[in-house]
């Protein structure tokens, strides 16, 4: 059981200031099950009795479209009357493409099909298939763990789950050594997918195990053990808070919430630049940049086939070197890919070291050097030369427990590479007050 004491709204805020003025402690890691670090609001989360559940493999749903009704996706009007039993949307997604579904007697291939009131529906839920990883020994910062889910701190540079051609070194991998777990399945879309090349937390991807290692078990402890699910995704390059479900029913509920955008999610962010006004909401869509299909870029207007409806909140916290940096808080109203990158670039202020959307090296040093005096050039050169991701980090991380009902809310400060510029540019700025080309550090409540 982990007890936590109860935090105020602007715990963020809170932490975030005392981080700038480097009085904060550094927390202990927390390795073992059942512990919580940096905990917030009603996460006093008790363990819940674990459910006996076996697979959804076979599940059958024959039913009418009712008259009337307006056209729907196949994949959310299937998903509607399935999801409430533990089965996910990517697993009717997969039951989709291997044919097991059909509509007015013809099998359908799309998840994008359309039905409309009146279609005789017909689907089997594909059983698992799976893609292999091996568990390896790769700590792990548990930031709370229960029968059912784990939050973690994902470190920069690691991958949160396999792929084809990337099946080591992953968030996946770590956890099945964690969980005793030989092999995961995967029922996950393809990276371009032709019907909409891009993905979000509000299309999960399925991580379930199907084979496992623990020497010889009953059956009773074989459907007790934990079954890994990716509920959603960090960027390789973002470090932060990252929640896990155990099972397909907690997985499910999970990915619901995040659906229906109710999941709490916190972003801080180094900039280059800073934006005007410092506080505001940025709704464009964003869509796969058919000119780098590894970026997405946010497409105001409907001139993009594929794009997506996405929104983001920001908040600038301090603002370094007169605006040549500044500390940007993001609140995501949606889960699209890239959104927090996207969002930044089209503001004109893209992250600082995501050499992806425009945060440079050049561009910030460019941005930084004219408002700082000479003599801090060649400390500002060493420090950007350092930086070797995006100065991204998911900072908090709220959602309802899938099984208690119980509001969690998790936070955890910024790893050492991003204390490390912060506390650089801060230092800059506040040595440049006074000078023609400088500016002091402003907070900004």
């Amino acid at each position: 059981m982990a007890t936590t004491a109860a935090a105020s709204p602007p715990a963020i805020a809170t932490a975030l200031s005392a981080l700038l003025r480097r009085q904060r402690r550094r927390s202990s890691r927390c390795v073992g099950a059942s512990h919580a670090r940096c905990l917030a609001a009603d996460a006093n989360a008790e363990a819940v009795a674990p459910s006996r559940r076996g697979g959804h493999g076979g599940t059958r749903l024959e039913e009418a479209v009712p008259a009337g009704e307006g056209r729907s996706r196949i994949d959310a009007w299937i998903s509607a009357r399935l999801g409430g039993g533990g089965v996910s949307r990517a697993r009717i997604q997969a039951s989709i493409r291997a044919g097991l579904v059909v509509v007015n007697g013809r099998p359908v291939s799309k998840v994008s099909h359309m039905v409309k009131g009146g279609d005789i529906v017909s689907c089997t839920v594909s059983e698992l298939q799976p893609l292999r990883a091996e568990p390896e020994d790769i700590p792990l910062d548990i930031v709370y763990e229960d029968d059912h889910l784990l939050v973690v701190n994902k470190p920069a540079h690691m991958v949160v789950h396999p792929a084809p051609g990337n099946a080591n070194g992953t968030l996946v991998n770590a956890i099945l050594h964690h969980c005793k777990i030989s092999t995961f399945t995967c029922l996950a879309r393809n990276s371009i997918d032709d019907e909409c090349p891009d993905s979000s937390d509000d299309d999960i991807d399925v991580f379930d195990v199907d084979q496992f290692t623990t020497g010889e078990v009953s059956s009773e402890v074989r459907e007790a053990l934990v079954r890994p699910g990716i509920v959603h995704r960090l960027d390789k390059g973002t470090s932060g808070l990252l929640v896990v479900a155990k099972d397909e029913h907690s997985h499910a509920q999970l990915a619901e919430q995040f659906k229906l955008h109710t999941i709490r999610r916190v972003y801080i962010s180094l900039t280059c630049g800073a934006p005007n006004p410092n506080s505001g909401r940025i709704e464009v869509p964003i869509a796969r940049d058919p000119n780098n299909r590894i970026r997405m870029i946010a497409t105001p207007g409907s001139g993009h086939r594929y794009a997506r409806h996405a929104a983001s909140r920001y908040k600038v916290r301090e603002v370094f070197a007169g605006g040549g940096s500044a500390l940007v808080e993001w609140r995501l109203e949606t889960g699209r890919t890239h959104q927090i990158r996207a969002h930044a670039k089209y503001l004109g202020i893209p992250l600082l070291g995501d050499e992806t959307y425009g945060g440079t090296k050049s561009m910030a040093l460019s941005l930084l050097r004219p408002r700082t005096p000479s003599r801090y050039h060649c400390d500002l050169s060493n420090m950007i030369s350092k930086i070797d991701r995006p100065c991204l980090h998911a900072a908090l991380l709220g959602f309802k427990h899938p099984h208690s009902g119980k509001i969690l809310e998790f936070s955890c400060p910024p790893p050492d590479d991003f204390t490390e510029v912060l506390n650089e540019l801060h230092q800059v700025t506040l040595a440049s007050n006074g000078n023609s080309g400088g500016g002091v550090a402003r907070i900004c409540d």
